[in-house]
């Protein structure tokens, strides 16, 4: 039976012959990884070039479902298939680029790439073609991204259909992610170094042949070479090498091997500062976190902070910006205090003061409003001192825009809105339609969703319908007035909203899982299991969608499955009083009292007041002819969330049980005062109280 293999060697040529070894079908695609080459996607392009235009001469349906994400990170391959449509944030210039993307983004579109080859792969499968087989060479050297989309499709793929090979050397430096996936998805296998010829090449020779190969060679002579080589001979290569790849160079060799290059040099202050600049706004721009970081410390360390201080800026802000959602907030407050260190340029201030205060009021936890709001109060300062009146209103509004979200934050929703209202009204005013769109949609979000926030729903519906209209791919807007029509009782209009976000963007697994919650409000459970298993095909570890669907599968009597997916959100969080309830839950639907009550005794030990899982203890009790300790754990349950007619009714019932006829009574008399009583429930209980205190 086939299976992923992880081949480990030292040299590439070992391990490529170790992979030839395995049986190579027509449809083998070896893809070389080194990020050194053409940066986050290198080797992803040269599988999806190799994909592409079978699946979208075939099924152009299929490629069509994902176009944005297989050209997201790599949009050459537009040459192929043709562009993708684009949101706002793509089209204007970089320094009106106001909203970025992240890891998360690219963690998206990594999943809806796996599912194209998945699905690539199962009608290449059912047309009786040959199955498909992708070697990931230099894994080990590749940047995170690729190394998380390796991770994903060793996870997900069938390796029947699509199989990996991963290369790597034995002392990689693998992602967590991906060195857990090859432990539990691949067979590893050791490749034989191969016997050594002598090489006749000249020094000279093995130095070019290193810096023309972009320093990704693993050959001993050449490397050794190289390092003893002139310095000013290694600089003049690299710099023919860096002109030789600059013409019509993609996007991918532009974040990574013109910036190599250029770094070693005759020039890396200057020609080596300008490609780092430009490829570090390419990975901004695209939301490659982790090299945004890379590139951004690079630029650093070859920027003159004295010569370039707005270069030297840009590099700091943006490496502190790319930390955030690679969860290293201490470091990205400390890159805004190094700003704060080296200058009293307002600038400087300015734009490490807004960022320290989004770290607080977004990101540290616990959050932290009131210290953000002193660090935004001083963002928002400096920003009406700036002497050119045009760049004072901008960075006013920017400021005041944030300030806005803290506000909101604390609490403060009208004054969030009076400030964003004022903003709309001043850029209005100062600036043509077509200038900073983004900017101005941004602002335009905040206030819709603090008219939602402040019930105003109408108004923030018609808001978003607006925002739609601006910036109809994305998708965020989609959902948001999806939820507003879920407020206002109209389901048909959410999921509207929902179907045409999932045809449009990526596959966001937080997307489906709304869309399968509405699915089940409207009753379609089909559609809402489809939903939540797509969610945890992408990632099984999501606790809600786990529980959310066990809650599906209760509801149908599938008791195994529930269970199933409470004991795998168990093992990611053993101490969970929800999913421990759950379990109880599912004891007790299956008739097994006893047992429900241990595990719901775990939960209440996990939380004392969980209500739920009080609730269904009782029910166990009750069953187990305890009706006094069913009485006791509803009475906390009055306790904690107050008068409830369904609690009033349970407890009328368990004090019946314990023959206390006369509190059974005011239960259900007290339970018939209050909205939502269920009468019919409820009268036959009364009754059957007044007969016996009557002695009838």
């Amino acid at each position: 039976m086939p299976a992923h293999l992880r081949i480990v060697g030292e040299r590439r040529t070992d391990r490529s012959r170790r992979a030839t070894e395995e049986p190579y079908g027509e449809r083998a695609v070896v893809a070389g990884c080194h990020q050194r080459l053409r940066g986050p996607y290198t080797g992803v392009d040269t599988l999806l070039r190799a994909m592409l235009p079978e699946a979208y001469g075939r099924w152009p349906e299929l490629v069509e479902r994902h176009r944005v994400e297989l050209l997201y990170g790599v949009p050459e391959l537009a040459e192929l298939v043709g562009e993708a449509p684009q949101q706002l944030a793509f089209k204007g210039p970089f320094e009106e680029r106001t909203r970025f993307y992240g890891s998360q983004m690219i963690r998206c579109m990594n999943q809806g790439i796996v599912t194209f080859l998945n699905e690539h792969a199962r009608r290449l499968a059912e047309a009786g073609d040959p199955s498909l087989l992708v070697v990931f060479e230099d894994a080990h050297a590749a940047e995170s991204s690729t190394q998380e989309l390796i991770a994903l499709l060793l996870r997900r793929a069938d390796p029947e259909r699509l199989r990996v090979l991963v290369c790597t050397t034995s002392t990689a430096a693998l992602t967590e992610e991906l060195e857990g996936a090859l432990a539990r998805h691949a067979l590893s296998v050791h490749a034989v170094p191969g016997e050594r010829s002598l090489d006749g090449r000249s020094a000279e020779e093995l130095v070019r042949a290193h810096v023309m190969a972009d320093g990704i060679g693993d050959d001993p002579a050449e490397l050794a070479a190289y390092e003893a080589a002139d310095p000013e001979f290694v600089r003049r290569l690299h710099d023919l090498r860096a002109e030789e790849l600059s013409v019509g160079a993609d996007v991918g060799t532009r974040m990574g091997a013109i910036p190599y290059h250029r770094e070693r040099g005759a020039d890396p202050g200057g020609l080596g500062r300008e490609a780092l600049t430009d490829g570090l706004r390419i990975s901004a721009e695209i939301g490659f976190s982790a090299m945004t970081l890379d590139m951004g410390l690079r630029g650093r360390a070859v920027t003159d902070p004295v010569a370039h201080p707005d270069d030297f800026r840009r590099f700091t802000a943006l490496a502190a910006n790319a930390l955030v959602p690679l969860h290293r907030l201490e470091e990205s407050f400390d890159l805004y205090m190094d700003l704060r260190r080296r200058y009293t340029d307002p600038n400087a201030h300015m734009i490490s003061s807004y960022g320290i205060a989004m770290l607080y009021t977004r990101f540290f936890s616990p959050r932290d409003h009131e210290t953000a709001l002193a660090w935004q109060n001083n963002a928002v300062a400096i920003a009406a001192l700036l002497p050119d009146a045009r760049e004072r209103t901008l960075r006013q509004v920017f400021n005041d825009n944030a300030l806005a979200l803290i506000e909101m934050h604390r609490g403060n929703l009208e004054h969030g809105l009076d400030l964003i209202r004022v903003g709309i009204e001043r850029l209005d005013a100062m600036l043509e339609p077509d200038e900073w769109v983004v900017h101005r949609s941004q602002l335009l979000y905040n206030r819709t969703r603090l008219l939602a926030a402040l019930g105003r729903v109408d108004e923030a519906y018609a808001d978003f319908t607006v925002l739609i209209e601006m910036d109809p791919y994305y998708t965020d807007y989609l959902c948001e007035r999806a939820k507003i029509s879920r407020r206002r009782g109209d389901l048909d209009a959410a999921l509207a909203d929902y179907d045409r976000a999932v045809t449009m963007a990526p596959p966001f697994p937080e997307l489906y899982y709304n869309r399968g919650t509405a699915r089940l409000d409207a009753g379609d459970v089909e559609g809402a299991l489809a939903d939540f298993d797509y969610v945890l095909e992408m990632e099984p570890d999501d606790v809600a969608t786990r529980m959310r669907r066990a809650e599906v599968f209760l509801g149908l009597g599938d008791f195994e499955a529930a269970e199933a997916d409470v004991v795998a959100g168990l093992d990611l969080r053993p101490t969970d009083p929800e999913l421990l309830c759950m379990r109880g839950t599912v004891a007790l639907e299956r008739g097994d009292a006893e047992r429900a009550a241990r595990l719901l005794d775990t939960a209440l030990d996990a939380d004392p007041g969980y209500a739920a899982a009080l609730v269904n203890r009782a029910v166990a009790h009750f069953e187990l002819g305890h009706p006094r300790a069913a009485v006791e754990d509803l009475t906390r349950v009055l306790d904690l969330l107050g008068p409830d007619p369904d609690v009033l009714l349970n407890r009328g019932l368990a004090h019946e049980a314990a023959g206390s006829a006369d509190l059974a009574l005011r239960d259900v008399e007290t339970a018939l005062e209050l909205p939502g009583a269920d009468v019919a429930e409820l009268e036959p209980v009364r009754e059957r109280c007044r007969r016996q205190l009557s002695g009838v």
